[in-house]
């Protein structure tokens, strides 16, 4: 595999078997399967004027309980990513791993010292002195939430710099670290707001912070970063309130089905227990390619994890989606 690849490449998976792109039964993207209610017609939008940002800051900011300061937005998840390397120009990186492959990426493009900590069996290990610390929350792929209040202790002591990602948040009731931003002064995190608003087309992340740091991150941006439709779509997105608990339920729901069909399957050896919409499993008898090649038989796409720190062609990772895609999963395990 690429070093740097990772799910949700559909067309190329319906190209290669000949089929139609809604043919695919795309279970190797953690991208929520639900939609928000969108009320809005785009050919509507003035595109001659420079879009102006000031209500979806407000409204992103009233959806993650901060100010308005406090956040700054940009085309993505990953470019928040690799601008903050940058802006911080720090020397030394520890990820907590294995986690989303483009915090590697970031460092090694701005010439960080990496360093690896395997988070399922050392992760209490030491932390080096003014380090850039990365932990993804719930974490990828296995999807484990961690009460992390001791290690930001820890990290601070230490005088790191502190990156917690939470991009899979949204999809639980579990507790972010934003309420630590004006206790720990160089702590950032991390929202991806298209994951869970399933809008992977639409470039939005967010980075929050203290006002202090925002502040000094903004001297450095672009003026204009996200277009008019991108910003009148995550608008509507956040104006659905029903969407965040609907959304949330029917998840869980299917999580629980979709581990009750990985459960049943003998080519399961082990499943990680994960408090999000994905689920990391360790083949047994088989490895990811191969079950990959069977799957292509169901039009059926997952994750080869085998790309990620610490992991081999063991282990791949299956996302949450409907009952429909569950089931046609289900009988593709039963009959392997």
């Amino acid at each position: 595999m690429n070093e740097f690849s990772h799910g949700g490449q559909v067309e190329k998976f319906a190209e290669e078997l000949n089929c139609k792109l809604e043919d695919i039964i795309d279970l190797s993207s953690n991208i929520n399967f639900l939609r928000p209610k969108i009320n809005i017609d785009f050919n509507t939008i003035d595109i001659s004027s420079y879009p102006t940002y000031d209500k979806l800051y407000k409204k992103i900011a009233n959806r993650y309980n901060v100010e308005y300061e406090n956040i700054e937005l940009f085309n993505g998840g990953s470019s928040a990513i690799f601008t903050l390397f940058n802006h911080l120009n720090l020397n030394h990186c520890t990820i907590y791993s294995p986690a989303y492959m483009e915090y590697k990426k970031a460092a090694k493009i701005y010439n960080y010292t990496l360093d690896s900590i395997n988070r399922f069996t050392n992760i209490t290990r030491a932390v080096q002195q003014d380090s850039l610390v990365v932990f993804v929350n719930p974490s990828t792929p296995d999807g484990k939430y961690y009460d992390i209040e001791e290690f930001l202790l820890a990290w601070d002591k230490l005088n790191c710099t502190v990156l917690i990602d939470e991009s899979f948040l949204d999809f639980t009731n579990l507790p972010s670290v934003t309420k630590y931003i004006n206790k720990y002064k160089n702590l950032y995190i991390l929202k991806s707001m298209t994951k869970f608003y399933s809008c992977a087309g639409v470039r939005c992340g967010t980075i929050i912070s203290s006002k202090e740091n925002i502040n000094k991150l903004k001297q450095n941006e672009p003026m204009w970063k996200l277009s008019h439709f991108d910003s009148s779509y995550l608008q509507e997105a956040l104006n659905d309130k029903i969407f965040l608990n609907t959304s949330k339920a029917i998840n869980i729901k299917n999580h629980l089905l979709l581990k009750k069909v990985l459960e049943e399957s003998k080519i399961i050896n082990k499943i990680f227990f994960s408090d999000t919409n994905f689920i990391l499993v360790q083949l047994e008898g088989i490895d990811a390619v191969n079950l990959q090649d069977y799957l292509k038989n169901y039009k059926i796409l997952i994750r080869d994890c085998s790309n990620f720190d610490f992991l081999d062609n063991s282990y791949v990772r299956i996302a949450v989606k409907s009952e429909k895609y569950i089931k046609e999963l289900k009988k593709a395990l039963d009959n392997i």
